[in-house]
């Protein structure tokens, strides 16, 4: 395909930028640390941090991390919501030349067992509220070191004491644990300041991330990210903002708001490393669920971005805190992670003047691919055009490239998309093309203009709330559970999450019923996974070779 977009690109966007200018985050990082030392860069509950504070305290946990004798390459997991902590441990791993693992902090001991042992992860920084699912594990993994963070470690006396007892005592939000090897954030960090940091030699092609996906195996799987993937999706997403950006008086800092999660790729790479290189402020929000507290937060600030997913903004627009926050600086609101319901745009342009610019990417791609543009000022029902630096094209079930006007399944070429599947070159080779291509299993349509729509999914992938379910895992752990003879998992229409995720059971035990599989769901499967609705069946309808059709299954309620 040609690439027709490049003719309908914003005034002002390049149809290719510059994406060696960085060897590695690092180096993108050390940048912005000597370019914007005094501005803030992260203020969580009126606290506030520094660049230079950042880089400081990296710096200092980087040096304990390799004190501890762990090397170049070695993988270090991170199992934290949005705090002041998440951003300084990212820098610190990056900067010690070792491997980001981006950890759920919902996961349940299983999911948790999983990840650290398909990484190899030799340490973890993990926030206390979660401790008692890691010591469930710790026996069996290889995670020796772990350094154990809390609420209110960042935020400064009285207020960090007073963050950490409401959290434990009042909330009680800290389940009982005992690690009794672990060591407390801030001794890390001073443990650190008492050692030298020893840069290494970073390249483009070393591993900055692992980033967990799910699997259509069921096994949840790393996707490898390496320092030029991110540093070139950091750069992509920088150029597609400049005409939203440029509303922004001249000289004022951007501030973004930083609801999604930083373990998931898309606050990852929209939130943290677009605010490092562009000397932006996130303001942090731990429990985007809590919108009453997020509200409360906004109404402190002024602020100019604001990435979301389509959940998020539907009910921020239906709370009655919105009017209490000042929306007239918003410059750009960016929708990924699920797709954009006219509704919620509709709903969103009239409340806050700012259209939702949709756009559309995966963990395998650092997320960004394409995107609407950031002028746009109507909802378009489409997931734009791709990025500078990158081709999209459809494939039909041959691989070929599809006839023109008709659909297939998206497949991406750019310096963002992953290395491959960490340790699985089986999977990996299912996914991508000799050609440099990466089958998405998103089926699309192509326009005129170069805008790409998505009509299906080829994969049985359940999208949750921007939260990539795959019905396999699903029904792995529920044939584990007595009294469940077969079952098969499918994704139901849901007016909040987009999608919600139905099971439907044929019984070994008569006795069993709804709640105990949600039960039984609740302590091995993370939220988000977790049925909606519990259906009973006398059997399952199959193939004649026996696989179970799971689309007869979806279209009947």
């Amino acid at each position: 395909m040609e690439k027709i977009w490049l003719q309908h690109y914003p005034a002002g966007v390049p149809a290719e930028i510059d994406v060696e200018r960085y060897a590695s985050l690092v180096d993108l990082m050390d940048d912005a640390f000597k370019r914007f030392p005094d501005r803030p860069a992260y203020t969580m509950m009126g606290s506030t941090i520094s660049f230079a504070q950042v880089e400081e305290g990296s710096r200092a946990l980087a040096a304990y991390l390799q004190g501890l004798g762990l090397e170049k390459g070695d993988r270090v997991a991170l199992m934290m919501p949005n705090v002041p902590q998440y951003p300084i441990a990212v820098a610190a791993v990056l900067r010690a030349g070792m491997v980001v693992v981006n950890v759920n902090p919902l996961y349940t001991p299983r999911e948790l067992e999983h990840q650290l042992k398909d990484a190899g992860a030799k340490a973890i920084v993990i926030i206390e509220n979660f401790a008692a699912t890691l010591q469930q594990v710790i026996a069996h993994v290889p995670t020796k070191h772990v350094v154990l963070a809390a609420m209110g470690d960042m935020l400064g006396f009285p207020k960090g004491a007073l963050v950490n007892y409401v959290v434990r005592k009042v909330k009680k939000l800290v389940p009982a644990f005992d690690l009794p090897s672990a060591v407390r954030f801030n001794d890390a960090l001073k443990a650190g300041r008492r050692r030298s940091y020893k840069a290494p030699a970073m390249a483009p092609t070393d591993i900055a991330v692992l980033q967990y996906t799910g699997g259509t195996t069921g096994v949840s799987k790393g996707a490898v990210l390496l320092h030029r993937n991110l540093v070139a999706n950091t750069l992509q997403a920088d150029a597609w903002y400049q005409p939203a950006l440029r509303k922004i008086p001249a000289g004022e800092q951007v501030v973004s708001i930083c609801a999604l999660p930083l373990y998931h790729i898309f606050g990852f790479t929209t939130n943290m490393m677009l605010s490092m290189y562009s000397g932006g402020c996130n303001v942090l929000i731990p429990n985007p669920r809590d919108l009453n507290a997020l509200f409360k937060e906004l109404s402190r600030h002024r602020f100019h971005s604001l990435p979301a997913v389509n959940t998020l903004f539907m009910a921020m627009a239906h709370h009655p805190g919105f009017d209490t926050v000042d929306w007239s600086h918003l410059a750009i609101s960016v929708g990924g992670g699920m797709a954009v319901q006219q509704a919620t745009a509709k709903l969103w342009l009239e409340k806050t003047g700012c259209p939702i610019c949709e756009g559309y990417g995966l963990s395998e791609t650092s997320p960004i691919a394409s995107c609407n543009p950031t002028d746009t000022t109507a909802y378009s029902g489409t997931i734009g055009m791709p990025v500078p630096n990158t081709e999209l094209k459809l494939l039909d079930d041959e691989g070929q490239e599809a006839a023109p006007g008709t659909s297939g399944e998206i497949a991406i070429r750019g310096p963002q998309v992953m290395a491959g599947y960490w340790q699985r070159p089986d999977e990996t080779a299912k996914v991508m093309t000799a050609d440099g291509f990466f089958r998405t299993g998103d089926v699309g349509m192509v326009d005129e203009r170069g805008y790409f729509r998505i009509v299906d999914r080829k994969k049985d992938m359940i999208l949750v709330s921007g939260f990539n379910v795959y019905p396999n895992e699903i029904e792995d752990v529920l044939t584990q559970m007595p009294g469940v003879l077969e079952c098969a998992a499918v994704g139901v229409a849901d007016d909040k999450a987009g999608e919600a995720v139905k099971v439907v059971i044929v019984k070994k035990d008569q006795a069993l019923t709804e709640a105990d599989v949600k039960a039984y769901c609740e302590a091995n499967l993370t939220g988000y996974k977790r049925p909606k609705i519990v259906e009973f069946r006398t059997e399952l309808p199959k193939t004649p070779v026996g696989k179970v059709l799971r689309r007869e299954l979806r279209d009947k309620k």
